[in-house]
Formats: C-alpha cells, structure tokens, sequence
C-alpha cells in the first residue's frame, strides 16, 4: 500500500492462517506527524478494499484469544468507533495480539488528548 510523502508506518501485519501470513488481508497503523494517525485495512490481490478509521475516533478496544489462537501465537482484536463507515473494525489473527492492543491504545490515547476528545459515558439504574 502507498502512503504519501512524510507518513510514517508504525505498525504493519497481515492476517495469519496457521500462525503464517498467507492472507490477501493486510493491517497498517500509520502516522502523519501533526496531522492525524490512522488504521488501514487492505483486503484483496487483483482488486482491493482499503478501508481506513480515525485513531480518535475509537473507543473501546476488546481482544479475542481462541484456542487455535493460543497455539499459534495470533489473536484477533475488535475496534469500537464512532465512525459511521466502521462502527466496528477488526484486526483478524494477528501476530503478537498483546504488543498490538497495547500500541493502539496507546495511540488512542494519545490522539485523543492532543485533539481534546472525551467520551460521555451514560449509567442507566
């Protein structure tokens, strides 16, 4: 995938069969510096799907440990958003799941502070 000039990739897998990266599904988390930072999914070979979502936009994050998972060493984690287009995106079977919630996170974190964005949480009883 081709990002423009001064955009920095920091993290970068693609979807795992068998502990192994043979998938058409590739995942950026990439960084445009005083700008914005970004997930990117790029689904297919001939033609291709790139769906992207605002880093401040998220906020919740939930990762997914299968058996399988376990074995291989991948897990899958599920982005909540506020963006309409991707209310829910998934980073599926992905190499060091624990490393990856933590860097997005972060990332979030991050991005919202510098853009003074809070979440209003409602409590019913």
């Amino acid at each position: 995938m081709r990002f423009e000039p001064g955009t920095e990739i920091i993290w970068q897998d693609r979807k795992r069969h068998f502990g192994l990266p043979w998938s058409f599904y590739r995942y950026y988390l990439v960084k445009k510096e005083g700008e914005w930072v970004k997930l990117f999914r790029h689904k297919g070979f001939l033609s291709a799907i790139i769906d992207e979502i605002n880093v401040y936009r998220c906020y919740d994050l939930t990762l997914q440990i299968s058996l399988a998972d376990k074995i291989f060493r991948t897990g899958t984690i599920e982005i909540l958003s506020n963006d309409g287009a991707a209310p829910v995106f998934h980073l599926r079977h992905i190499a060091n799941p624990y490393k990856v919630r933590d860097l997005v996170s972060n990332m979030i974190e991050i991005e919202r502070k510098k853009r003074h964005v809070g979440i209003t949480e409602f409590q019913s009883t």
